[in-house]
C-alpha cells in the first residue's frame, strides 16, 4: 500500500502533462534532470516555418498549443491542437529538422520543456520511453489524418462544435473556453463573419453564449449532438495505442 502511494505521488509530482506522466519512473528519471516549466502566453511563437526544432514542448493543465499552416492568400489554417495529451516539436521528425508549420501557444499556461538532444539520448538508453513516443507520434499522425477528412468532409456547424468540445476537453473547463471569434475563424479556416454567424445560430439554440474573449457552453449535450464524431474517432485511437493519455470527462472526475 505504502509503495503504490509513494508512486502516485511520484507521479504528481511531475509536471501536469499525460504523456510525461504516462512514463514509468525509471523512464520519467531520464528526463527529470533537463525538464523546465515555464509559464507562455496565449500567441507566444514556438515554432516558424523552417526553423531548426530544437526544444520539445510539453503543454501542461490547461494550457495548448496549436498548428498553424501558412496559405499563399496570408492566411494561417489552424490543423490540430495539442494539449496535456501530448508534445510538440521534434515528436515525429526527433527533431533536428526544420518545422513545417507555424506553432503557436493557443491558450496559456505552464509548458514543460526539454532540449531534443536530451530526449534523444534518454530514447537510446530506453526502449520502452522510445515506445512511448513513438506511440504518441501514431496518435499526433492520426489526429493529423482525422482533421483532414473533417475539413472535406463535415460542415462548419459541426466542425464549430468540435472545436469547442475538443478545447473543453483538453483544457479541464466544463463550461467555458477563451476563445475569441477571429480565432475560431482561424480555426475553421473561415472569414470571422461566418464563424460569428454560426455562433449566433448556436446561441440562438441556447447551446452557448459569447463573452468577450471567450465562449460560454450552456447546454453542452445539445453541442455534442451537433458536432462530428471525429474527436471520438481521434479519442478511441488515443484509449487502443497510448491508454490513460487523452483526457476524458470520466478520467478527470476519478
Amino acid at each position: 500500500m505504502d509503495a503504490r502511494i509513494d508512486k502516485t505521488s511520484e507521479v504528481e509530482s511531475r509536471p501536469a502533462n499525460n504523456l510525461l506522466r504516462r512514463l514509468s519512473q525509471a523512464d520519467y528519471a531520464l528526463l527529470a534532470p533537463y525538464v523546465t516549466v515555464e509559464d507562455s502566453a496565449a500567441g507566444e511563437l514556438l515554432y516558424n516555418p523552417g526553423d531548426d526544432v530544437q526544444v520539445v514542448h510539453f503543454p501542461c493543465g490547461p494550457a495548448l498549443a496549436t498548428f498553424l499552416v501558412p496559405n499563399e492568400d496570408g492566411r494561417d489554417v489552424e490543423t490540430i491542437l495539442v494539449g496535456r495529451e501530448g508534445a510538440v516539436g521534434g515528436i515525429v521528425s526527433e527533431g533536428f529538422l526544420p518545422a513545417y508549420t507555424r506553432i503557436c501557444v493557443k491558450f496559456g499556461g505552464p509548458f514543460a520543456r526539454i532540449h531534443v538532444g536530451k530526449l534523444e539520448a534518454a530514447k537510446l538508453r530506453s526502449a520502452s520511453l522510445r515506445n512511448i513516443f513513438v506511440r504518441y507520434a501514431d496518435c499526433m499522425l492520426a489526429q493529423i489524418f482525422q482533421s483532414t477528412a473533417c475539413n472535406a468532409i463535415h460542415s462548419i456547424e459541426q466542425r464549430t462544435a468540435k472545436w469547442i468540445l475538443a478545447a473543453m476537453e483538453r483544457t479541464g473547463d466544463e463550461s467555458s473556453v477563451p476563445l475569441t471569434h477571429e480565432q475560431l475563424a482561424t480555426l475553421l479556416g473561415v472569414g470571422r463573419s461566418y464563424a460569428s454567424r454560426v455562433l449566433q445560430s448556436f446561441r440562438a439554440e441556447g447551446v452557448l453564449d459569447t463573452r468577450r474573449g471567450s465562449i460560454l457552453v450552456r447546454n453542452r449535450d445539445g453541442l455534442r449532438l451537433r458536432a462530428c464524431r471525429c474527436n471520438d474517432a481521434v479519442k478511441m485511437h488515443f484509449e487502443e495505442v497510448l491508454r490513460g493519455v487523452y483526457p476524458t470527462e470520466e478520467r478527470e472526475a476519478g
